[in-house]
């Protein structure tokens, strides 16, 4: 049984998912705009949101963001778009997985439970470590805090945690497909994704990829941070 919050101002298919989700047990609240599914989310604790992306205040690729930036709460999409590059886009910007409206209750059944496992899984897992030294970079998994030789770093939710994804693993090259799988947790992608979170991150720690610090990209390979070279003596 799971907490479940369906955000959908269709009346007729919202009756139809709370019929459903109550028939298989699971304990369901519903609202039909996205200002209502932000109050929800931030008062109240949820195993699984099933958002519309038709919403009547606000489109739900930006409500997904907005809730990206206040909860980690696993996230299935239902939208009766289906053009790939928007499903990529919001995989990319947080999205769990999705489903293409009509959909059957058999199909919404195991989306989510595979959502809920992989999330039920990730909790079951060894607590991050307390602080992350890499060089002058101090990362605080916890608090979700990074500084730069003493500095807070103003990160987003996915620069922060790919930077420390890969400071976790200092030195080691990790590839593409690992980036995509445990930083975007999604086993299909972009590489372009990972290249602007990349150039964003730089930027950040004051470097570039023709003068990179701490990070470096091996073409064809992937990407490692470690700690900067010393400079050369004089």
């Amino acid at each position: 049984m799971a907490s479940v919050l369906v955000v959908e101002d269709d009346q007729f298919v919202r009756s139809a998912l709370i019929r459903h989700l109550t028939d298989a047990a699971h304990t369901v609240r519903s609202v039909g705009t996205a200002l209502e599914a932000l109050r929800e989310v931030a008062h109240l604790r949820f195993d699984v949101v099933i958002l519309d992306l038709g919403l009547p205040d606000l489109d739900g690729a930006e409500a997904l963001k907005m809730l990206r930036g206040i909860t980690d709460v696993p996230v299935i999409i239902a939208t009766a778009r289906d053009d790939e590059t928007e499903i990529v886009r919001l995989l990319n910007d947080g999205a769990d997985d999705y489903l293409t409206k009509p959909f059957s209750p058999e199909h919404l059944a195991a989306r989510m439970a595979a959502v809920l496992r992989r999330a039920r899984g990730s909790a079951g897992a060894e607590p991050p470590p307390r602080l992350i030294q890499v060089g002058g970079l101090s990362i605080d998994p916890l608090r979700r805090q990074a500084e730069l030789d003493g500095t807070p770093l103003d990160l987003t939710r996915r620069e922060f945690d790919l930077l420390a994804f890969l400071a976790g693993r200092p030195g080691v090259v990790v590839a593409r497909k690992e980036l995509l799988a445990e930083v975007w947790q999604q086993s299909y992608g972009d590489d372009q994704t990972i290249d602007v979170h990349l150039s964003w991150l730089r930027r950040k720690l004051g470097e570039t990829a023709a003068r990179p610090r701490y990070l470096h990209t091996l073409r064809g390979v992937g990407v490692k941070l470690e700690p900067p070279r010393p400079e050369p003596a004089p």
